[in-house]
């Protein structure tokens, strides 16, 4: 079957190659045309396409704010021979959103999943950030998570020009994913006329609040300059943005799983009944602060000499502290007597909804966090015009670095254990409520003691990620007697990539003093978890309290946290060959490119394994692997000019995403059974083939010049590989049993056993259908000069399931469950009016519900049910006239998720709930001077 599919892509291939061959036309290629005719690359293609509105004279601009912006990421997408989307600036310094994910997830088949209240991480065409890459002016970036995926509240909006995403690849798209390609663009400061300059302030407030020792207020600033000389040669800009940003969160969650219980598990609970082992009500407050500068210099000495340096760094410090209150309802109650649930309350699913848990003893925790990331880019990039052949040349460097500190401590009510009766009242649309019977309020009460869970725990994990490449590219002429190409391009890029983690953990144990309370100095005062029904419990300075009366000293060498420390090298060359179209076919204008990319891959991992065969001191050993590979991926665009500016899209490709990166880890865990002999484990698997999949895309346009288009897509992909995280029999252990001797008594050593990795297995297909539209509304009556409106609807399915984790306690349940990150519905809508300097939109971003990826205590990938999102934008701003005392000078208020839309999981069937989390309204209201 595969065979066949690769047969039928190629045959499709030639097919298109000789049609067009067959129906091309003599064209007029005479010389002071021959540079016109010359198809750029894709990337500088749509690069140029985005930067047409600023080469003009900034004085002289007609079309500004959003429709400007556009106007632009209309002409990106209809010169580009891919199917993209785009967003651009409206100005310099001035995308129409908070966070550039957040204006990505109004792009169709595009969508976010918000993490601390923020949108960070992006969706393609209904699969996980996993299958997209995503790319700084033009090239692949590092992350600061555990991942591939980038978490775009790392990169200020304000230094960021446009953003492309590439539906369909082409041979020449180095780094190409699976599902899209994002590539983030800085401006081009010889694209600009005059110079110009940009300096924008805003506060902003939280909805929630102030609450312990952090703010509900904080501010941004950015300033943005771009010049060039009077000749063009020399053109530089420079951006700098500045944040601080409260997090202020109320949230109630529930353990998982949620399980059928035995008879007497739960004293008073009838057995069958799903039921949570706990439940927790936390006030979580803090600031993130970053500062992000970009600077790019451009120097052209020449007409045949174009040299670019991009330049651009990041750092955000994340602090967070949140007070929590936590009720263990398991049978297990730390020795002070059974746990008994009275008046239960239980719907017709058999789900426990409710009641009174008598005798138990709850605790008030404290958890602290602190995370610094830190990014850092450069790349230099030479063009070289010899003739009619163009030579580029380019050289780039990109490093991660993420260090983090996580604390907890625990309280309980003393000097003599207080046990407590907690009305529950577990609620699938709000907050799920536990009302206890005694006061928490009082700080002198609570000591930190040994709870059910210890004194406290602690980790330390740090992530690297470094790459570092090398591109070579020419563009050459085709030979006259191929006239219905303009070009053919050749290229190879070579890419060298290392990421590692390493996560001590420990217990943070009680010093010498023993139990007590924290001293008054460490106090912040109350916060208030009335929203769950608990009232105010005392928040305090958990990493000053862990250093005065604790002693927290990590450790990696346990045989749960060897598979947490790794690091994976990737080297990747990547040669391409792409032959540009541009003929008639019959009376229809044909652009579009075929070619062909080959990736030759060579991975592998450098780690630890934990061997429980050898003596205590020995048990941790190294261990290294790998393997290489080579991909072939043909890859064919064609974009139809059809009459009365309508534009049709055929694209085949063969395409492919690397594995996730801490799925290629070497480390694993190993023991043998000395019941059976069998060997066992769990762990990365360094052997995986990346993701691959066949692709056909169809989209049909209907612009109206540069102002408005209708559009709608169809996509297909056959995904013919997937990567599963699965237990399979018969895996080989022979090589990590070469030095192990059977005790006495002990059956003989079998070399194959049960292991727990990610496994490549069957894939399946993925479709969907995209409609968008942008619309000024003035097409239609002129009584709407200046209203708007952009929209689109994604319809996404599949028939590939996965199974859930087998080695980890998932809210997924054991069934098999959809995609991660499909969302069967996506909608977006925006309205707008600008006119006389005035401007205004409401934005509505809506996806149904999906399978999220968050990360779990012990710091690994959980898959959740999340519930669907509806989030709710909108701003207003005014710009003084040119011909005013404050020409130059505008005003804006933004608010954001305007309303308070909660984030939501349960656990298989939406009356078993996990977590309610609001991160409440978020108000900017700021100026902008542009000179």
């Amino acid at each position: 079957m595969l065979k066949l599919e690769r047969n039928l892509l190629s045959v499709a291939l030639a097919s298109a190659m000789l049609m067009l061959a067959a129906n091309v036309h003599a064209q007029d290629t005479g010389e002071e045309d021959a540079a016109a005719q010359s198809a750029p690359q894709a990337e500088a293609e749509a690069d140029q396409a985005a930067t047409d509105a600023d080469a003009v004279n900034l004085d002289a601009v007609t079309v500004t704010g959003i429709r400007r912006g556009i106007e632009s990421a209309i002409s990106v997408k209809r010169e580009s021979t891919s199917i993209v989307e785009a967003i651009s600036a409206e100005d310099i310094g001035k995308l129409p959103d908070v966070s550039i994910a957040e204006s990505l997830a109004r792009l169709p088949g595009v969508s976010a999943q918000r993490v601390a209240g923020r949108a960070q991480v992006i969706s393609v065409r209904g699969l996980s950030p996993d299958f997209s890459t995503t790319l700084l002016n033009g090239r692949e970036m590092v992350s600061t998570g555990d991942n591939r995926s980038v978490e775009f509240d790392q990169y200020p909006s304000e230094l960021i020009s446009n953003v492309i995403v590439y539906k369909t690849p082409d041979a020449a798209l180095v780094g190409q994913g699976l599902t899209g390609t994002l590539d983030m663009r800085t401006v081009r400061p010889l694209s600009f006329g005059e110079p110009a300059g940009v300096v924008s302030i805003r506060g902003q407030r939280n909805s929630l609040g102030s609450a312990a020792d952090a703010s509900a207020h904080g501010e941004r600033i950015n300033a943005s300059y771009i010049t060039r000389s009077e000749d063009r040669r020399f053109g530089f800009s420079i951006g700098y943005s500045h944040s601080d940003t409260p997090i202020q969160e109320n949230q109630v969650g529930l353990y998982e799983p949620w399980q059928a219980i035995g008879d007497g598990w739960r004293p008073g609970v009838p057995a069958g009944t799903f039921y949570s082992d706990g439940i927790k009500a936390l006030r979580r407050t803090g600031n993130t602060e970053r500062d992000g500068i970009m600077a790019t210099l451009q120097f052209r000495p020449s007409n045949a000499w174009t040299s670019t340096l991009d330049l651009f760094y990041s750092e955000a410090t994340q602090v967070s502290t949140a007070n929590q209150f936590e009720v263990h309802l398991g049978d297990y109650n730390g020795g002070y007597g059974r746990l008994e649930v009275t008046d239960p309350s239980i719907n017709d699913d058999g789900t426990f909804t409710g009641g009174v848990a008598n005798n138990v003893y709850p605790l008030v925790r404290g958890m602290y966090n602190h995370r610094e990331d830190e990014i850092s880019a450069f790349g230099w990039n030479n063009e070289f015009f010899l003739g009619n052949v163009e030579l580029a040349a380019d050289v780039s460097y990109s490093k991660t670095e993420r260090d983090e500190i996580l604390l907890e401590n625990n309280t309980q009510l003393l000097p003599a254990p207080q046990l407590d009766s907690v009305t529950l009242d577990f609620r699938s649309d709000g907050f799920s409520q536990l009302v206890p019977g005694r006061d928490y309020s009082d700080p002198g009460s609570l000591y930190l003691t040994n709870t059910i869970y210890g004194s406290g725990y602690g980790k330390t994990p740090r992530v690297e990620d470094e790459l570092r490449a090398f591109r070579l590219d020419a563009s050459i002429p085709a030979p006259q007697s191929m006239a219905w190409l303009a070009d053919v391009d050749v290229g190879i890029n070579v890419a060298d990539r290392q990421k590692s983690k390493w996560q001590p953990e420990g217990n943070i144990n009680l010093g010498a003093q023993g139990d007590t309370p924290i001293g008054d100095d460490l106090q912040y005062g109350l916060v208030d978890l009335g929203f769950a029904g608990v009232g105010l419990i005392p928040s305090w300075n958990v990493p000053a309290a862990v250093e005065r009366y604790m002693s927290f000293i990590p450790v990696d060498d346990l045989s749960y946290l060897i598979p947490k420390a790794w690091r994976v090298d990737e080297k990747i060359t990547t040669g391409y060959a792409r032959a540009n179209i541009d003929t008639q076919w019959g009376s229809v204008p044909v652009r579009g490119n075929f070619g062909v990319q080959v990736q030759r891959v060579d991975q592998s991992s450098t780690a630890r394994y934990w061997d429980s065969t050898l003596p205590d001191g020995e048990n941790v050993q190294p261990i290294t692997r790998g393997k290489e590979y080579t991909d072939v991926l043909p890859s064919l665009n064609l974009a139809f000019s059809l009459a009365d500016d309508q534009t049709l899209r055929v694209a085949l490709a063969e395409q492919v995403a690397r594995p996730r990166v801490d799925e290629l880890r070497a480390s694993l865990e190993f023991g043998v059974n000395t019941a059976t002999g069998e060997p066992g484990g769990s762990g990365g698997n360094p052997e995986l083939d990346p993701w691959r999949a066949y692709a056909f895309d169809l989209s049909y346009e209907k612009y109206f010049g540069e102002r408005a288009y209708l559009a709608a897509a169809f996509y297909y992909k056959d995904l013919r590989t997937y990567i599963y995280t699965e237990t399979r029999d018969g895996y080989d252990f022979s090589d990590l049993l070469t030095d192990y001797v059977p005790g006495p008594g002990e059956p003989p050593t079998q070399t194959t056993g049960r292991f727990t990795s990610p496994y490549n297995g069957e894939g399946g297909s993925l479709r969907g259908l995209e409609l968008s539209a942008s619309l000024p509304l003035d097409l239609f009556s002129e009584a709407l000069t200046g209203f708007g409106i952009v929209a689109s609807a994604s319809f996404n399915d599949s028939d590939i399931t996965i199974p859930p984790p087998p080695n980890a306690q998932s809210s997924v349940g054991s069934e098999n469950i959809a995609l991660p990150g499909l969302s069967k519905r996506v909608y977006n809508f925006t309205a707008y009016y600008e006119r006389s300097g005035f401007e205004a939109r409401i934005s509505q971003r809506k996806r149904s519900d999906f399978v999220g990826e968050i990360g779990n205590f012990d710091g690994d990938r959980t898959l959740r049910y999340v519930v669907g999102e509806d989030i709710t934008d909108a701003q207003i701003s005014y710009a003084f006239g040119d011909h005013t005392a404050l020409a130059g000078l505008s005003l804006l208020f933004q608010a954001s998720n305007i309303t308070d839309e909660a984030y939501r999981t349960y656990a298989g069937t939406k009356d078993r709930p996990l977590e309610h989390i609001e991160w409440g309204r978020t108000y900017l209201l700021g100026l902008t001077y542009r000179f």
